[in-house]
């Protein structure tokens, strides 16, 4: 994997690329991680496809701009990025928020995926409720608490078998989460606060697309998961029997599988 900083548009974004392979797919990172989450489960697409991942803005050492992300800013990034990186087509991965961003893409962008795979990751805005739990995340942000989410969050990302046997990469998790700049987490709380209902888009869209969930996804519980596998039934649904929210690190060789077979089926 080839590390650079490049141009996407008017964002200064730091990528890393393989280079190598017929078919491409770039690998979204979710809330809270940034592109090196990615670095052992890129070894299992190569040299099958080219992978290309990217530290969305507000995250990692790419440019934080302004004070909300949006997903459409986002979306917009990394278009431009891959664009820049001389990729006409592509298909996008998209971990729990960076689904949002892979389905952003598709108001401007359809014409260039060649699938979209959402892994832990739904269609839906976000509820009043979850809105409020965001806003007091900004808070706590504010106040220089960020420490209770690194000690919260990687936790809870994990089904409970996998915590103690995956113990070095929570651990590595949380070091992620606090070096996050705060104005970067910021931003994109307020960009996911804002974000848009994209089920009908995604149901009529003509980008093929999947689904990937984790049995034991504390945050999509499993009847939130089992709603949009029967409301979309041109979707292909993959199920992770041992994985929480973070699919990719609990059962990675599965995980590829299904993504692989996806994309290059």
């Amino acid at each position: 994997m080839v590390e650079k900083f490049i141009m996407a548009g008017q964002t200064p974004m730091h990528v890393s690329d393989s280079e190598r392979g017929d078919k491409c797919v770039v690998l979204l990172h979710g809330y809270l991680e940034s592109m090196v989450i990615w670095d052992e489960f890129s070894r299992l697409l190569t040299p099958e496809l080219r992978v290309v991942t990217l530290d969305l803005p507000g995250h990692g050492i790419s440019l934080i701009k302004g004070e909300i992300h949006t997903m459409e800013y986002l979306a917009d990034c990394v278009a431009e990025a891959m664009a820049a990186l001389g990729i006409e087509r592509y298909s996008v991965v998209g971990h729990s928020m960076g689904g949002y961003v892979a389905l952003a893409m598709l108001d401007n962008y359809s014409d260039r995926l060649d699938s979209i795979t959402l892994l832990s990751s739904t269609t839906t805005n976000d509820s009043v409720e979850k809105c409020d739990r965001r806003r007091r995340e900004i808070e706590l942000v504010k106040a220089g608490k960020k420490s209770t989410m690194a000690r919260l969050v990687p936790h809870a990302g994990f089904a409970p078998e996998n915590v103690k046997r995956l113990k070095d990469i929570v651990e590595d998790m949380e070091e992620l989460i606090l070096i996050t700049e705060d104005e970067g987490v910021i931003a994109i709380l307020a960009g996911m606060i804002e974000r848009k209902d994209r089920d009908e888009q995604l149901r009529e869209s003509e980008v093929k697309h999947q689904f990937i969930f984790g049995r034991h996804d504390y945050y999509i519980p499993n009847e939130v998961a089992e709603e949009l596998e029967r409301t979309h039934p041109e979707a292909r649904t993959v199920w992770l029997d041992h994985s929480g929210h973070m699919g990719f690190v609990e059962e990675p060789e599965r995980c590829a599988e299904a993504i692989k077979e996806f994309i290059l089926g």
